[in-house]
């Protein structure tokens, strides 16, 4: 029996030695101490049993599970200096200077299209328009025909619309979500809707997706004196209160709107900028859309949010928008 309780004693210590030499951490250095030498550990279990053993065995095997005690205590000491001695060694080749200022972590801006946006939008939510979305793939109905667009007219051709079937297309104009909330909503309207939309196009002051905004507004005798009123001010307060702003309304054409006009202005320059077109709603698009327009009449405004932003901000070609050059979006904060 010591025989037996010897070997097991001397393979107690080589496994101790070889599961400390697989601890990489002091934490896991401090388990297999408690395996071995804690109060439930093997050590201690050993020693309990020492009273079913032969009383003249005793003190032989009591002296050596004391020395195996001793060793795998000694070889815990051993391995806990080793790995404090790799940490000191860590720290020493890792170790950071604290007295360096620390990396500076720059805040991000809004692109300045979404600031020309809510710009604009703050301004029309302010007297009661409500702001609505359309989808960008639309079909050629709601983009054209019901839009009071012929079937001849060039803007249906592949060189300026992007087709993707006879009958689906990306919209070329914020002015679907015109048709279809007359559709599913009686006046009184009044609406703003902005979004980006596809024209086959591209050069310095065009590109081949860009950012409109569409309004309108339908009520019981309106008139475009309420249009010109609220196209005044709404550039005025663009363009922060500039008072010396000229503004013109030129006569011109769009399918969807009569009578229908441009607008230039004037604004730290001395040559006329167009900055949108507007006019009175044709009585076709009521037509289509079930709206008695003997009873109701309306206007509509559409504007180029790039446009705007290049006037405000001067910058000269639409294309740096879209870049991601960060020396120019830092710009604007």
């Amino acid at each position: 029996m010591t025989k037996i309780k010897k070997e097991y004693i001397e393979k107690l210590i080589l496994d101790a030695k070889i599961a400390l030499k697989k601890c990489e951490t002091i934490h896991a250095v401090e388990s297999l101490r408690i395996k071995f030498l804690g109060k439930h550990g093997y050590i201690h279990q050993m020693i309990k049993i020492m009273r079913d053993i032969p009383p003249q065995d005793r003190p032989q095997i009591g002296l050596l599970v004391n020395k195996a005690k001793e060793h795998i205590q000694i070889s815990i000491i051993k391995r806990k200096q080793i790995l404090k001695s790799i940490c000191h060694s860590n720290l020493i080749s890792e170790k950071i200077d604290v007295s360096l200022p620390g990396r500076n972590i720059e805040k991000g801006s809004l692109h300045p299209i979404t600031l020309t946006i809510a710009k604009i939008e703050k301004f029309f939510i302010r007297l009661g328009f409500i702001n609505v979305s359309g989808p960008e793939i639309e079909n050629e109905y709601y983009n054209f025909s019901a839009l009071n667009i012929p079937s001849h007219h060039p803007v249906r051709t592949e060189y300026d619309t992007f087709w993707f079937d006879p009958i689906r297309l990306l919209r070329t104009q914020t002015s679907n979500v015109q048709i279809r909330t007359l559709i599913n909503k009686k006046p009184p309207i009044r609406i703003i809707s902005s979004g980006r939309v596809y024209r086959s196009d591209y050069d310095s002051t065009h590109t081949p997706m860009f950012h409109q905004m569409e309004g309108m507004m339908i009520d019981k005798n309106i008139n475009f004196s309420h249009l010109k009123e609220i196209i005044n001010n709404f550039l005025k307060n663009y363009f922060d209160g500039f008072n010396d702003l000229e503004m013109r309304f030129r006569p011109s054409y769009f399918p969807f709107t009569e009578p229908s006009a441009e607008i230039d202005i004037k604004w730290k320059s001395k040559h006329w900028l167009e900055v949108l077109g507007c006019g009175m709603i044709h009585p076709n698009i009521f037509y289509n859309t079930n709206i008695d327009p003997e009873q109701y009449t309306g206007f509509a405004f559409g504007l180029g949010i790039e446009r705007l932003a290049m006037i405000r901000y001067g910058i000269n070609d639409v294309r740096i928008f879209f870049q991601n050059d960060l020396r120019f979006l830092k710009q604007f904060k």
